[in-house]
């Protein structure tokens, strides 16, 4: 869009003080991951605080309308349609990728500009759009990168216990084809038909190395991992998670011990940038307890959105014509949005991943065992 002939938004603005409305997504009660949701939430409160104690965007506060998705594709599209009814200025967050695309799509239909935060489905619209963009990585990237880690360490079969699901769906095939490629074996485990103990079973059966967790949580992941540690006849079988359940403190809670050595994604650098860093120690003060990548995620949302309406006002469309324009220095990295190759939406293409793991010695530390 070309707005050479617009006069400046911080001119043409009010200052009134009237607030600048954002619509937020996120996981807040089961059956959604809810812990990811309180971390998303408390990184986007927090970045708002921040923004409004320096004055706003243009003398305005920035006011947060949450919404509760609970995991739910229909309540998180009826909850767009609402906030775009009550005149938000853009939408931000959401976790769950199934849900997030059913968001995006309602975004797109209504005009309203939503910047994902932390779903990581390749198709979150069906078709190219320019009213939404994406912090998260694509899945298709991290979980190759997953995959990577698998082979380089000798797992040529391995079996995934999974749900159905759209975003598990997409996972498996990702996994599969990539594997495939290197004489490797995907195994595929209907949990909608076998019990932990059954999961057991056929890994022995099927003669799997590894076993990938692509359940929710933490049912029915947490039972599959207790029936798979004491299971003497799978002792030396990996666990995985890639979607990243360990991520969290009630991981550990649920689980112990049983819960360390399995490798999970996460979205950090090797070093958080000068303003990550300051905002560290904040967030596990507003969380009592270490910050997740997602909480970091949550705070980068705003940041990013904050530099957009800054510079170009609160205009929906110029919002939606502002992403290419994005740099901005986040917590983990410049943030810029680009058109990648099979992603239908604006997309910060150089997102961190690493592979981690909970360290057995000490459950509460974290060992990276691959960047990507």
């Amino acid at each position: 869009m070309n707005t050479e002939s617009t006069p400046s938004p911080a001119v043409a603005e009010p200052h009134d003080g009237s607030a600048v409305r954002i619509g937020v997504l996120a996981p807040l009660t089961r059956p959604g991951w809810a812990e990811a949701g309180h971390h998303l939430l408390a990184g986007v409160e927090l970045a708002v605080r921040e923004v409004n104690d320096a004055g706003g965007i243009a003398g305005r506060p920035l006011e947060l309308v949450v919404r509760d998705t609970a995991a739910d594709p229909g309540k998180a599209a009826a909850a767009v349609t609402d906030l775009a009814g009550q005149g938000v200025t853009a939408l931000v967050g959401e976790y769950h990728s199934v849900v997030a695309r059913a968001a995006a799509g309602r975004a797109d239909a209504l005009g309203l500009p939503y910047l994902c935060s932390s779903a990581v489905l390749d198709a979150l619209t069906e078709q190219p759009t320019d009213w939404v963009a994406r912090l998260s990585p694509p899945q298709s990237r991290g979980w190759r990168v997953y995959a990577d880690h698998l082979l380089d360490a000798g797992h040529r079969r391995i079996a995934v216990a999974t749900q159905p699901s759209l975003y598990w769906a997409t996972g498996t095939r990702v996994l599969r084809d990539h594997f495939a490629a290197r004489g490797g074996t995907v195994v595929e485990l209907d949990l909608s038909e076998l019990t932990p103990a059954a999961v057991c079973d056929e890994l022995l059966d099927q003669r799997a190395t590894a076993l990938l967790l692509l359940a929710g949580h933490p049912e029915p992941a947490v039972p599959i991992v207790r029936s798979v540690r004491r299971d003497e006849r799978l002792a030396g079988i990996l666990i995985g998670a890639p979607a990243g359940q360990p991520e969290f403190a009630e991981w550990a809670a649920l689980l112990g011990d049983d819960g360390t050595a399995i490798p999970f994604l996460r979205y950090l650098p090797e070093h958080l940038t000068p303003l990550g860093a300051r905002v560290q120690p904040l967030l596990r003060e507003r969380l009592a307890a270490a910050p997740s990548f997602v909480a970091f995620e949550g705070y980068d949302t705003i940041v990013v959105l904050a530099d957009v309406l800054r510079t170009h006002g609160t205009d929906r469309a110029r919002i939606s014509a502002s992403w290419p324009d994005v740099a901005v220095e986040g917590t983990r990295g410049l943030i810029r949005f680009s058109r990648t190759p099979g992603i239908g939406v604006w997309q910060w293409a150089w997102a961190s991943i690493q592979v981690v793991d909970r360290d057995p010695a000490r459950p509460d530390r974290f060992r990276v065992l691959r960047t990507g």
